[in-house]
């Protein structure tokens, strides 16, 4: 009896509309309280973002189409996660883990990144900063610890003198830009090289995806990142800065 109260249950979830999910999810969540008009818009995004906002009496939920095709499952675990946030209401770690291991099946990962390069906007601004080239930093530091063999990505400075972002490469665009807050006389070419360095081991190794945890920094990262000439140093100065 009970094994069929459950199909029951989860059969009646494949037939919800997203509205009906997030309305169903609402009374769970606030069991006293009526739940106001909510409206779902499948957005085109460049990522799989979603929103939850509340203004005027009414809930608007606004997600990426990349989600339109999710299971149901899928979709009730993004509604905890999101009427969660918005009504400051505990949801069960069950509902994170179903939602990340969804974003990391292969087949959804491969659709972010054609979405993400189709819809994308990069900018790039080039190379050459007023005082560090990006290319000739490259160059070096691609012959001296990668034999020359790597091939260059798209280089660039940021709009802005980033604090919190000193680098990142985007596999979508494949680039990697470096805050403009380095290119300056006082820093260190070994503390540029270095933050270089760090986002060209992205490229050597890849984020590596197991269920629902991506690891963005590797075992094999981290070793190969550890044996940078000057890491201490360099990390001492981004520290202070």
């Amino acid at each position: 009896m009970l094994i069929t109260t459950e199909m029951q249950v989860e059969s009646a979830l494949f037939f919800e509309t997203p509205r009906e999910i997030y309305t169903r999810v609402f009374r769970n969540l606030k069991p006293r309280t009526k739940p106001p008009e909510i409206t779902v818009t499948f957005c085109k995004f460049a990522n799989p973002d979603s929103f939850a906002r509340y203004d005027s009496g009414r809930i608007e939920i606004r997600m990426s189409d990349l989600l339109e095709g999710a299971p149901a499952p899928v979709m009730e675990a993004l509604a905890y996660i999101l009427l969660g946030k918005l009504l400051r209401r505990p949801v069960p770690a069950s509902y994170a883990h179903r939602y990340r291991l969804y974003l990391n099946r292969h087949d959804v990962r491969r659709s972010i990144h054609l979405i993400r390069q189709i819809r994308g906007r990069k900018f790039i601004s080039g190379p050459q900063g007023k005082h560090f080239n990006l290319e000739e930093r490259f160059e070096e530091l691609n012959l001296r610890h990668f034999n020359g063999l790597m091939a260059r990505p798209l280089l660039g400075w940021s709009r802005r003198a980033s604090r919190t972002m000193l680098g990142h490469y985007d596999p979508s665009h494949n680039a990697i830009i470096i805050s403009k807050l380095l290119d300056d006389p006082k820093v260190p070419q070994v503390v540029l090289d270095y933050v270089l360095f760090h986002e060209m081991l992205h490229l050597r190794y890849p984020a590596q995806t197991r269920g629902a945890r991506r690891s963005v920094h590797t075992a094999e990262f981290r070793q190969a990142e550890r044996a940078f000439p000057g890491i201490q140093e360099a990390k001492a100065f981004l520290k202070a800065l």
